[in-house]
């Protein structure tokens, strides 16, 4: 029988292929709105640098694949196709270590596959989440973990997300972590509101948090504050070179990132990486303060790879780079 889990992660996995674009076939430029957009040459055949395939991601496969590499029991629940890319998945999250019991293979159905065009540093990705028949699935007493990780799903699920709620419902010693994906962002926080109101730990960027809350962009407080009224026990907001801040309702913390060890190669999956570690240290036992620590050492290890989970790190390589660290890493009280 497998091990009860710590915590079981949840929402859509799919399948990247990175395509990695000639720095002389293609160019950014801004539009009249500030807004960027890639561009290449349109109806001709464009070579590109490099292609790669990499099987089982998505922010909650991510977060679950970094959960087990830092040691704790991982599960995932999620759905697949009935096809050759969807068993490829399950076989990934096995690799991984991530317990697949509660992966749903859908018939006549065919998994998610992402295209990530890659530009120098950025990257543009192509995503479609498939119409699945989503249902929350039966936990016994010997399934139902400490945490749920809750991310990125498709719009086809919104109903799913009031099943979620009912069982939190009745499982009221279960924390939840929400890492709202472009989907549940956009169903806004009155449908939603009952997720909002169920999380222990609620994990946005400063884009996001603006959006969801109506807050002030440039006001960390206001924004902090707006997602604690909307029920998140922890607030926490990453803010891209500026580091991340983080708040427990009573104290808030501001921590700056790790520094790169070499230029980032890929930025996909560091806000999953983020995200994922400073919920684990949270289930480790640790204060906010030493979730800040952890976090943004694995965030920056992703970018050191291509894919979002090539540089998740274990939990003794984590020490090791909070060993090493600068005299200057440490929160600092807001």
């Amino acid at each position: 029988m497998a091990d009860k889990p710590d915590v079981i992660s949840v929402g859509d996995i799919v399948t990247d292929v990175f395509i990695k674009l000639l720095d002389n076939q293609a160019r950014t430029y801004e539009d009249d709105h500030q807004e960027k957009w890639l561009a290449m040459p349109f109806g001709t055949k464009i070579p590109y640098d490099t292609v790669e395939t990499i099987e089982g991601v998505g922010n909650a496969a991510n977060a679950a694949v970094a959960f087990s590499r830092l040691g704790l029991n991982s599960a995932f629940v999620t759905n697949v196709g009935d096809d050759q890319i969807g068993r490829d998945m399950i076989n990934s999250l096995h690799k991984n270590k991530v317990d697949s019991r509660f992966v749903r293979i859908n018939p006549d159905k065919v998994s998610n596959v992402h295209y990530v065009l890659r530009y120098q540093v950025e990257r543009t990705i192509l995503i479609k989440h498939e119409a699945y028949d989503y249902h929350w699935p039966h936990l016994r007493p010997n399934e139902t973990p400490k945490w749920i990780y809750f991310s990125s799903i498709s719009k086809h699920a919104i109903e799913y997300h009031d099943q979620l709620a009912d069982w939190l419902d009745e499982h009221q010693d279960v924390k939840l972590a929400f890492q709202p994906g472009t989907f549940q962002m956009e169903a806004g926080v009155e449908r939603l509101q009952r997720i909002y109101k169920h999380s222990d730990v609620l994990i946005v960027n400063r884009e996001e948090a603006a959006l969801i809350t109506g807050g002030k962009h440039d006001d960390y407080h206001d924004l902090l504050g707006r997602m604690h009224n909307l029920g998140a026990k922890i607030a926490v907001i990453t803010d891209g070179p500026n580091g991340a801040v983080a708040s427990d309702g009573q104290s808030a913390f501001r921590m700056p990132l790790y520094p790169d060890p070499a230029p980032p190669v890929d930025r996909t999956g560091a806000g999953d990486a983020f995200a994922s570690t400073f919920v684990a240290a949270l289930i480790k036992g640790n204060n906010i303060q030493g979730a800040l620590q952890w976090a943004p050492i694995n965030s920056m290890s992703v970018l050191q790879k291509v894919g979002a989970q090539a540089g998740l790190v274990s939990e003794k390589e984590l020490e090791n780079y909070l060993v090493h660290s600068p005299e200057n890493y440490r929160p600092t009280p807001m």
